[in-house]
């Protein structure tokens, strides 16, 4: 029962601390609003200059930075337990890399002015080269099931093809091409609207349901293969969907943001050693992923007076250390 009562307790705790963070977020920008005036706002009420501030500025880009957190927890979460290791994540099955690579090829080769690269336009590219990376990892992966380990050593060779591609598409393109690239790879919320968040929100809210009703699958992929099938679970096709599943959402964030590196490795990791459970829970992931990226953002916003710092920046900073700690406690337990 503690098993149960403790994950409860979690996601309620850490519920709370994601509105505050949000409403401290929403009182941040040119001109500075208390967490009472925010929560008057939020409620109805306040100036009606704050609630222009709040509602029209501000609320888009942080409900923006909530769902991108959400949707990468989530995605990181499914990936570590299918692939049982805790070093898995989209940015190392490619997902993040490929639609870094296609939004650079589309701004390299295509101009900087409209068509395919209108403010819609690039989102749609970042989606499709996401999916395409997951689609080909998978694709190689598959040799009669679905090898754990050859999906990570598949995803690494996409992902370092993927990088490579990218520098050379930046190498030759043209300079304010290749800036403007570099400005989308860096993952950045700044001018996000309500036209990010409203399709974004719409597809957590198809495609949420189903995964967290599977969560049974992802508990029982948890074993190894043989028990896994003595359990009546069909283990290719659970692996293939759930797989699917979390490139999805991985693509769809990275459409928004751009590649906001570590958050899909990092919450799923925290969120299971504060639960204490043999998997990553999947509500507390998207719970702490989205607070990692709102306070990145609050970060990047704040420490540096006016200069405003790319969310993916702060999130490399915060987890490179984290990256460090796992793989040398994971390199110590296997001497061990």
């Amino acid at each position: 029962m503690a098993l149960r009562v403790r994950p409860l307790l979690l996601v309620i705790v850490a519920t709370l601390v994601l509105l505050v963070v949000f409403v401290v977020n929403l009182g941040l920008g040119a001109f500075t609003l208390t967490p009472a005036e925010v929560v008057a706002v939020l409620l109805g009420g306040g100036h009606p200059a704050d609630r222009l501030a709040v509602l029209e500025l501000r609320m888009p880009r942080a409900v923006a930075a909530v769902l991108v957190g959400a949707a990468l927890g989530l995605s990181g979460a499914i990936i570590q337990t299918v692939a049982r290791n805790p070093l898995a994540s989209p940015d190392i099955l490619g997902v993040t890399w490929g639609a870094g690579a296609a939004v650079t090829a589309a701004i390299v080769f295509g101009g900087t002015s409209g068509g395919i690269l209108s403010t819609t336009g690039l989102p749609a590219v970042a989606l499709v080269g996401g999916l395409f990376a997951g689609l080909v990892v998978f694709g190689l992966t598959y040799r009669d099931g679905l090898d754990s380990l050859r999906l990570l050593l598949v995803g690494v060779g996409v992902m370092a093809i993927a990088s490579s591609a990218t520098v050379w598409l930046l190498s030759v393109g043209e300079l304010n091409d290749a800036g403007r690239a570099l400005i989308w790879l860096t993952g950045s919320l700044n001018g996000r609207g309500w036209s990010d968040a409203v399709p974004l929100a719409i597809t957590l809210a198809i495609l949420v349901p189903p995964t967290l009703i599977g969560s049974r699958t992802l508990g029982a992929l948890q074993f190894n293969d043989d028990t896994v099938r003595a359990i009546g679970v069909r283990l290719t096709p659970a692996r293939g969907v759930l797989l699917l599943a979390a490139v999805v959402f991985a693509a769809v964030a990275t459409a928004v943001s751009g590649p906001i590196q570590f958050v899909a490795l990092c919450a799923p990791q925290i969120a299971l050693r504060l639960a204490r459970l043999p998997r990553p829970p999947l509500i507390l992931s998207m719970i702490l992923a989205a607070i990692l990226v709102l306070t990145a953002d609050l970060i990047s916003r704040a420490a540096f007076g006016s200069t405003e710092l790319p969310v993916g920046v702060v999130t490399a900073v915060l987890g490179a250390p984290y990256l460090i700690h796992l793989i040398t406690r994971r390199r110590r337990s296997d001497t061990v």
